[in-house]
């Protein structure tokens, strides 16, 4: 394949318009949480993951976890990490049984302020696929995005 291979340019219009709806939702989202709860789209995120989990086995996450479930690097997650819990919305602890394994948890601090941010975040994606929906070049990313279901964890 050339590079002027339509079957290439496709894909890269295709990858383009992703790109541009992932954006244009990215940035919705930023402006309504931080202006109504002063979080950015990776604070909830971080928050919203570590909400779910829980004690017992194979409950906690890893950092590594942790970091792929909200992409970004560990060393980015670290500082957020960092940030959040400056903030008194996280917590972190040396796991019991492992002294090498720290873990993080959410505070009831930040579970009040995900709990408040959640409708937030919902109304504000929601909005943005409505708006990306009108561009016929997105819609029918918003419609595969409408359909997909979140995917279970192995």
């Amino acid at each position: 394949m050339t590079a002027t291979d339509p079957a290439l340019t496709a894909l890269a219009q295709g990858w383009c318009a992703l790109s541009l709806l992932h954006g244009r939702i990215e940035a919705h989202i930023e402006r309504a949480l931080q202006s109504r709860h002063g979080l950015s789209v990776r604070e909830y995120s971080l928050l919203d993951v570590l909400s779910r989990q829980h004690d017992g086995p194979g409950g906690h996450l890893q950092m590594k976890q942790v970091a792929d479930a909200v992409v970004l690097s560990q060393s980015a997650t670290t500082r957020l990490v960092t940030r959040l819990e400056d903030r008194g919305l996280l917590e972190r602890y040396l796991c019991p049984t492992d002294r090498r394994g720290i873990y993080t948890n959410v505070t009831e601090a930040g579970l009040k302020l995900l709990e408040e941010a959640r409708p937030t975040n919902d109304a504000a994606l929601r909005q943005a696929l409505d708006e990306a929906a009108k561009n016929p070049e997105l819609a029918p990313l918003v419609r595969t995005v409408e359909t997909l279901k979140a995917p279970v964890p192995a």
